[in-house]
């Protein structure tokens, strides 16, 4: 009996160890590693490429160079062959490449446009060579300018440390410093001619002797300012809704000498004759002798009494003939001022 007793404690106790050696065996055992997985495209800081930058889960070796990086602001690949052989030199085995079979590799960069330049020398010149306000300042360089790229850390903006300039000829010399890193500057030379503009209208093609001018019409270009006449027009509300005296040429600064008022009355037109006193308006037909433009006071053939009266271009078509003396003919009976008023029309 106290064999058998003991007999059962004994595996009670065995079973009892099974379990909590199981569940210590499973408390210890570390969770699955994920797999290392490559990339399609990756944005590095720096010149240098590392594994983690194109291995997702790389782990201890993340940070270790492997490639150079493409320059400041560009792209590179590089295929997913020469990840994998890369990998395999710092013990990374089992890299999961998927359907990737080569990686983009873009170097971050803060890019200064060519404008940025272009800004900073004309303010210079502007404030110092007295060239006037800054969108008056024209520069052209003597070489083709280009978008900078610079670390994305750089702050600031390109600033002109000296510059020259000749205001005879309009040339200028200028060193720029320009921000390269979070410390660090840089220093671009760059040479060419400035001189002061202003804005002037042009036509943007041929225009007929007659053409109202449109808003498409018109075009701003900039001249030189010593070049731009009084008579220039420099405003799109000088031009739009006027008529071309003569041809227009596009290229050529617009002169007021050479727009006009609309004519909507032709000379040969045949137009409406209006006589108007209080209490009386009278119509006719008529023929203008000549050409005019609403307000314009031109000479009109009454075809019944065919006498030339002259009369005010009211619209196209319509002609009013002016009474200086509305009263009078208001105080005459009423047949006495219709008859005044033929007499005058005749």
């Amino acid at each position: 009996m106290t064999l058998r007793i003991s007999f059962i404690a004994l595996a009670a106790c065995l079973a009892f160890a099974g379990a909590a050696a199981a569940q210590e065996t499973t408390q210890e055992t570390p969770p699955s590693t994920p797999h290392p997985v490559l990339r399609a495209e990756a944005t590095v800081n720096g010149d240098i490429v590392r594994i983690g930058d194109l291995v997702d889960h790389a782990g201890i070796i993340a940070k270790v160079p492997i490639f150079r990086a493409p320059d400041l602001g560009y792209t590179g690949s590089v295929s997913a062959e020469e990840v994998a052989d890369a990998v395999r030199r710092h013990a990374l085995i089992g890299l999961d490449t998927g359907n990737v079979t080569e990686v983009r590799v873009t170097r971050a960069a803060r890019t200064i446009p060519a404008s940025a330049f272009e800004q900073a020398v004309a303010h210079a010149l502007a404030a110092q060579y007295n060239l006037g306000p800054l969108k008056d300042v024209t520069v052209t360089f003597d070489r083709d300018l280009r978008a900078m790229y610079v670390e994305p850390s750089a702050r600031g903006e390109p600033r002109v440390a000296r510059i020259t300039y000749d205001e005879r000829d309009g040339r200028f010399d200028a060193t720029l410093e320009i921000p390269t890193g979070a410390t660090a500057r840089g220093t671009l030379r760059l040479a060419g001619r400035a001189q002061a503009t202003t804005e002037v209208l042009t036509v943007a093609r041929q225009i007929e002797r007659g053409t109202v001018l449109k808003d498409a019409d018109v075009m701003v270009e900039r001249r030189p300012r010593a070049d731009v006449a009084r008579d220039m027009l420099t405003d799109r509300d000088q031009a739009v809704g006027l008529a071309a005296r003569a041809v227009l040429q596009p290229g050529r600064p617009l002169r007021g000498t050479e727009l006009m008022r609309p004519q909507v009355v032709q000379r040969d037109d045949v137009v409406t004759l209006m006589y108007e006193v209080p209490g009386i308006k009278l119509t006719m037909r008529g023929k203008a002798t000549e050409a005019g433009a609403v307000g314009d006071t031109i000479s009109v053939l009454n075809e019944q009494t065919k006498r030339v009266v002259q009369a005010t271009v009211a619209g196209p078509g319509r002609v009013i003939i002016d009474t200086t003396a509305p009263r009078l003919a208001a105080n005459l009976p009423p047949g006495r001022a219709r008859d005044n008023a033929a007499a005058r029309v005749r």
